[in-house]
């Protein structure tokens, strides 16, 4: 790594030329798969074209959901309301039903067959299947504060596949202010018999969508040589001048600095814009991850994602998301430039993180976040959730129609375009790939040891702490050799052995292990093939006998993706012995 380059990139940011763009962003509504979206994704290929990249704009079918008009009628009154992307349209005339409000949200025993349920918070995903699964036909929203935040309430990742398609919501739903809910709750609390009548426009179907792919190689690469994913959505809720314009243009700029100094890099870089994301469910980069499987199981070292950019009062980057290999890495960038100190969050089951699957590490989604205690950001924790210690998502023009440019600043936008340069460069340019698994070996274990300790006895899972004490003490060895690594075939060797170890362990990390699927679009344990383990925990009689049956599979998943990481790493330093 070289931090004159990094300072030297950093200081030629052009804060000008970002906020040009966003001037371009600002003037089209972008909804997947319509021609005011393509027109501005040609925008951004002319842009990057003239960087010296080669850009490519595919067209695929994805299964797209764009929310129309609404109404909500209690007696005689109409509420002003939004509906979301994936709701069910209202039947004709209108979805009827009586009312009950949950306090605690649905839970596995509600009943609420036919009737329209009352839910505080932001519309989500898994709101939408508790209510549909608990028989609902009908579910109205309280925002958190005035502001209605347009959500796309599929569980489905991606496109619907004939196993997922029965997954998609089957309600009508619908959003309100949270003064007109709490009115409404409290004549339920009351005990007051109430009636809704729901209208719902919502478009749901197969449309084309575009993906910007554009790609810059090192001098004379071989065509097969490894590179860096860094991606980013570009369809909007209305103009989205933050979500996600101030990323685009980040990714243009950051881009365009790396590119000059391509002489020095030691990997390629691709770039992907994708539609899809807001009202597909990820539909573009999941498309793009089954497409291109073989390759980026082959080539892709690592996923930079970036989303919402420099928004005013964006003051918090403590939460920043990274995978356990890349934090070390991603926590100097944030250190560096913007002086905070990340706290080791976890990724989130969220973004366009489609690429877990084949085995690709990732870092980053949202950079930066405006502060849960000021009056800017009036969704608190209801964004973020607990997990969230600082921020607590974006401000309170997120997902509305005042996503406008005057929420942008450009100090702001600057300084997390610094950290995106600072990734960025390391990434291509280092020698070595910033791949820690020993932190990773490090972080699993502390989980297989809290796991230990619950399950009390009733199951033995120390054969997996053995292993990964191994590969905590390989990746350790492997990491002592990067720093005194000489030669490009050692690097090589370095860095083979890293992607393999990836290849184990980031599905295990991420997703429920299969490969060449998505899981839903839903909040995840860390670690998921874990969970048939926890569930042993506390469980008794025939249920326990079950749930060993499980465990067994899960241990044998885990321990076989931990012995393929130990064999890479174990190959690589033998090969250095020899």
């Amino acid at each position: 790594m070289s931090d004159v380059t990094i300072g030297e990139l950093c200081g030629d940011i052009s804060v000008d030329a970002m906020m040009g763009d966003l001037a371009e962003f600002a003037r089209r509504v972008k909804l997947s798969g319509t021609p005011e979206e393509l027109e501005s994704f040609r925008y951004i290929q002319s842009r990057l074209d003239t960087a010296g990249f080669r850009t490519e704009m595919l067209s695929h079918d994805a299964y797209i959901s764009l929310p129309g008009a609404a109404t909500l009628t209690i007696g005689n009154e109409l509420l002003s309301c939004i509906t979301h992307s994936f709701s069910r349209p209202s039947a004709p005339g209108g979805t009827s039903g009586a009312l009950v409000y949950l306090p605690d949200g649905i839970g596995p025993e509600s009943d609420v067959r036919g009737r329209i349920v009352v839910l505080d918070g932001i519309a989500s995903p898994a709101a939408g299947l508790r209510a549909t699964q608990a028989g609902a036909i009908g579910q109205i929203h309280v925002s958190p504060h005035e502001h209605k935040h347009e959500m796309c309430i599929s569980s489905v990742w991606g496109s619907p596949s004939p196993e997922t398609l029965g997954q998609l919501p089957g309600t009508v739903v619908v959003s309100i202010a949270r003064a007109d809910g709490a009115r409404l709750q409290q004549r339920l609390l009351a005990g007051e018999a109430i009636t809704a009548v729901i209208t719902a426009e919502v478009e749901t179907g197969w449309r084309k969508t575009p993906i910007l792919v554009a790609e810059m190689a090192q001098p004379d690469a071989d065509p097969e040589a490894p590179f860096v994913l860094f991606s980013g959505h570009h369809d909007t809720w209305y103009y989205g001048v933050m979500d996600n314009g101030s990323a685009n243009a980040t990714m243009m700029e950051v881009a365009r600095l790396c590119a000059t100094r391509r002489d020095q890099w030691r990997r390629g870089l691709r770039l992907c814009f994708w539609s899809g994301h807001s009202h597909g469910r990820y539909s573009g980069s999941s498309w793009y991850a089954d497409q291109h499987w073989h390759e980026l199981e082959r080539r892709c070292v690592a996923h930079l994602n970036i989303d919402s950019t420099g928004g005013v009062g964006a003051t918090v980057l403590t939460d920043v998301l990274t995978s356990s290999e890349l934090r070390g890495m991603g926590g100097e960038a944030v250190h560096s430039q913007a002086g905070q100190d990340i706290v080791g969050m976890r990724m989130s089951r969220a973004g366009d993180q489609s690429f877990w699957g084949i085995g690709v590490p990732s870092m980053f989604m949202g950079m930066s976040e405006q502060s849960s205690e000021t009056s800017i950001n009036p969704t608190g924790g209801v964004l973020g959730g607990a997990a969230k210690r600082n921020g607590a998502g974006f401000g309170w023009w997120w997902h509305t129609p005042d996503d406008t440019i005057d929420k942008i600043d450009p100090v702001f936008l600057e300084r997390d375009a610094r950290v995106y340069v600072h990734t960025l460069w390391r990434l291509l340019s280092d020698d070595v790939l910033c791949l820690d698994y020993q932190r990773w070996a490090m972080d699993f274990q502390a989980e297989l040891t809290r796991l230990q300790n619950s399950l009390g006895g009733v199951f033995d899972i120390s054969d997996l702490q053995t292993r990964t004490a191994n590969l905590a003490s390989n990746a350790g060895a492997l990491n002592a050799q990067a720093k005194t690594a000489t030669t490009p075939a050692h690097y090589a060797a370095i860095n083979q052995a890293l992607m393999a170890v990836s290849r184990a362990l980031v599905p295990i990390d991420y997703t429920n292990g299969d490969r060449f699927a998505h899981d839903p679009a839903l909040g995840q344990s860390a670690w998921p093939p874990l969970d048939p383990i926890r569930r042993l925990a506390g469980a008794s009689g025939d249920q326990a006998r079950f749930n060993a049956v499980a465990a067994t599979r899960a241990r044998n998943r885990i321990g076989h993706a931990l012995d393929q990481a130990i064999a890479a790493l174990d190959a690589a330093l033998a090969g250095r012995r020899t």
